[in-house]
């Protein structure tokens, strides 16, 4: 798949990426076999629930096309704000240029508001959660 999306690198604002990403993830939740719902409004602090099987998670999803050296700054947090695990259950986080998807418990992220995810690395912290999607089943 990454060749069909490899041309879709780079968007006018930070927030039509945005919107793509959260499109993508419906769409590979699906793929997973994840019923997805997405909630009314912007108040919630997650952007999705999925449920398989009667387990619901709620999962806030992030994008990134930022490089730093061989790595990605991604911005886990909403305003300044860190996300708690009371309000959401999983970030997932998208590496735009590379098309890797990465299912990260919010307890991991803990006070940070950005992680680094290295998906060309196999010793990043991050890699037991690249392309984790068995994480929300």
């Amino acid at each position: 798949m990454p060749s069909s999306r490899s041309n879709l690198t780079t968007f006018k604002t930070y927030k039509l990426q945005g919107e793509w990403a959260e499109l993508y993830f419906m769409t590979r939740s699906a793929e997973h076999g994840l019923m997805v719902s997405k909630p009314w409004g912007d108040s919630a602090r997650y952007d999705f629930m999925v449920e398989h099987n009667g387990s619901i998670r709620r999962v806030q999803v992030k994008s990134t096309s930022y490089k730093h050296a061989n790595s990605y700054k991604c911005q886990v947090h909403a305003n300044g704000l860190r996300y708690l695990e009371s309000e959401t259950d999983f970030i997932a986080a998208l590496v735009v240029p590379t098309d890797t998807w990465y299912i990260i418990p919010v307890s991991l992220a803990g006070l940070r508001t950005q992680i680094v995810l290295a998906p060309h690395s196999k010793h990043s912290k991050y890699e037991p959660y690249r392309e984790a999607w068995h994480l929300l089943l």
